[in-house]
């Protein structure tokens, strides 16, 4: 095997303003084929049925089941690229680049014609704070090939140690999956209990919605691509009910805090990236954070947790 073709790094990421526009054209891009996922796909707790995932390329859909065969969409950040695949053998694809949110739709929604996909979705974005109907969204933005696959290799990275973290606990587990609607890569334990009615208040998603992710005490973590509010890529993680003394618990690395506006606990990326073991430091913050969710949630982490073998 050629050396060098597996390994481990974790890129460096462009500050946030030098890719901003690219960014909230690929997250528009993202919400509108998590939207065709979301409508064809069954509905699966917490929203679980329309996430993406990591591939060794970019982001898909995983199979889209569709009048008894199925297909995939997916991102190829590599090549710069999106592809529809179907069961029956046939194809589609369109270039990424500059263009506006209402051309990728347009020909998205064409290339699914051509292949004899009939599907309507809400046709604009949810989780920010202006939506704009995807057709009425004309501006040509920009597209930075090179921050985009930088970001999706710090992905790549970021989705190996959530999965490694997700097999530690017998309980049930999200996926390691990205959610569009926020745009940002997560992995969700849960208790076993029920949680309060969550009172809602996303911007553009009923409240329903949030009711019912929040429908199960939890302890999240994920990572954000830097539409934060704090300027950069960013680890965060929160727990569903907030327990009593969770944001003065002490956790780990030392450049984890509590942000209060957020109410959750924040790791910068470039934190994980510099440490002499990037996999090993953001371990810590996950590990920690939800040692003190199920602490002083009182989750019963003994039926909850295993050890597993540590394979590289």
């Amino acid at each position: 095997m050629p050396t060098g073709v597996y390994q481990n790094t974790w890129p460096t990421l462009p500050p946030t303003e030098a890719w901003e526009e690219t960014r909230a054209a690929v997250h528009l891009w993202s919400q509108i084929v998590g939207k065709v996922r979301l409508e064809l796909a069954p509905w699966i707790n917490h929203s679980w049925g329309s996430t993406l995932y990591l591939t060794p390329r970019g982001l898909s859909t995983s199979p889209i089941p569709y009048r008894g065969e199925s297909f995939t969409i997916e991102f190829d950040f590599t090549a710069h690229a999106l592809r529809i695949d179907t069961s029956i053998g046939r194809t589609w694809g369109m270039g990424l680049g500059p263009m506006s949110v209402a051309d990728f739709y347009r020909e998205l929604s064409g290339g699914l014609r051509d292949l004899g996909i009939e599907v309507d979705i809400l046709a604009r974005p949810v989780e920010v704070e202006v939506a704009v109907p995807f057709m009425e969204d004309r501006e040509r933005r920009p597209y930075n090939g090179k921050a985009v696959h930088d970001f999706w290799r710090a992905l790549v990275q970021v989705d190996r140690v959530f999965n490694r973290f997700r097999a530690r606990f017998t309980g049930k587990a999200s996926p390691s999956h990205l959610f569009w609607g926020a745009f940002d890569l997560a992995v969700t334990r849960f208790s076993g209990r029920p949680a309060p009615r969550h009172p809602g208040g996303a911007p553009n998603v009923a409240d329903w919605v949030m009711a019912e992710a929040y429908s199960d005490e939890l302890s999240s973590a994920g990572f954000w691509a830097g539409n934060n509010g704090l300027g950069e890529a960013t680890f965060y993680s929160y727990a569903y009910p907030e327990p009593e003394g969770y944001r003065a618990s002490k956790v780990e690395p030392s450049g984890a805090y509590f942000h209060e506006e957020l109410g959750e606990f924040v790791l910068r990326y470039e934190d994980v990236r510099s440490a002499p073991d990037p996999d090993a430091t953001l371990m810590e913050f996950l590990e920690s954070t939800y040692a003190a969710a199920a602490d002083l949630g009182g989750w019963d982490r003994a039926w909850l947790e295993r050890k597993v073998p540590q394979r590289t």
